[in-house]
């Protein structure tokens, strides 16, 4: 298929996805969740390929989660999933294909940007890249992957400070508290990416997806944790309490979330 949100491209047994959406710090849309969707089964099922490498357009953003910058909000994109996004199915293939997946992490990793990496089986940074999570600060959460299996990386109390707080962490504070596989400069990081590709499109590749899938077998109720808890996310989008965060960011002020604390 023809992308106009993403590029693909395939080269030396390693396939490269590339969120194409620089002016927009490579936030997705549904077009583009679609678009990642049908490159990684693409890659995924391609026996000439031994990796997958994920990664944003520019040296500004990694990918900076949902666009915000549209006319709706997470909650009514109007597609399919159950956010009307795919973020589900696009979480579900980037475990399931039998190829590990790097993120190229070249700028933000921010809010559902954040979970994206985490998701990938492993990370290699620049040393400017900016790692953290906007949800309450927007009014969102990820009930699944993104808040269980991130503190499965870096432990309970790590990820509920990344989560409750909303901070942002430098290249070198991800890479202490094992969130990031390797930290490079960033003129660097192509070099240090083609590396491990080389060394892992050289490993047998039916090993490489038993040992994938063992590591997802211990995680895998996670999934249908996600599935119900985005069930809840949906009404939740639905509320004045999460509308009020995306208000906020249009009008360029706090938000005001105590207001609609229930009493």
């Amino acid at each position: 298929m023809a992308y106009t949100d993403i590029l693909y491209e395939e080269r030396d047994g390693v396939a490269r996805i590339t969120i194409n959406r620089p002016e927009k710090y490579n936030a997705f849309r549904q077009q583009t969740a679609e678009e990642l969707i049908q490159a990684f089964n693409k890659a995924g099922w391609n026996p000439e390929i031994g990796v997958v490498v994920l990664t944003g357009a520019g040296d500004r953003a990694f990918c900076t989660g949902g666009d915000q910058s549209s006319d709706s909000h997470e909650g009514s994109y109007g597609g399919r999933g159950t956010l009307g996004m795919p973020v589900e199915d696009l979480h579900a293939i980037i475990r399931d294909i039998p190829k590990p997946v790097i993120a190229r992490v070249n700028g933000f990793a921010i809010g559902g940007g954040h979970v994206l990496h985490v998701l990938c089986d492993l990370t290699i940074a620049a040393d400017t890249a900016i790692f953290g999570q906007v949800g309450p600060k927007m009014g969102s959460v990820d009930p699944g992957f993104g808040t269980a299996y991130l503190a499965r990386l870096v432990g309970e109390k790590k990820a509920r400070e990344i989560w409750y707080l909303c901070r942002r962490y430098s290249a070198q504070e991800a890479l202490e508290m094992g969130l990031v596989n390797a930290v490079v400069p960033a003129d660097r990081l192509d070099a240090e990416v083609d590396a491990w590709c080389a060394e892992i499109v050289e490993r047998s590749p039916t090993a490489l997806a038993i040992a994938k899938r063992s590591f997802n077998a211990d995680s895998e109720h996670i999934r249908g944790i996600g599935i119900l808890g985005f069930q809840s996310v949906k009404a939740y989008y639905e509320s004045d309490e999460s509308k009020e965060g995306v208000a906020a960011l249009r009008e360029k002020r706090k938000p005001e979330f105590r207001k609609y604390a229930p009493r």
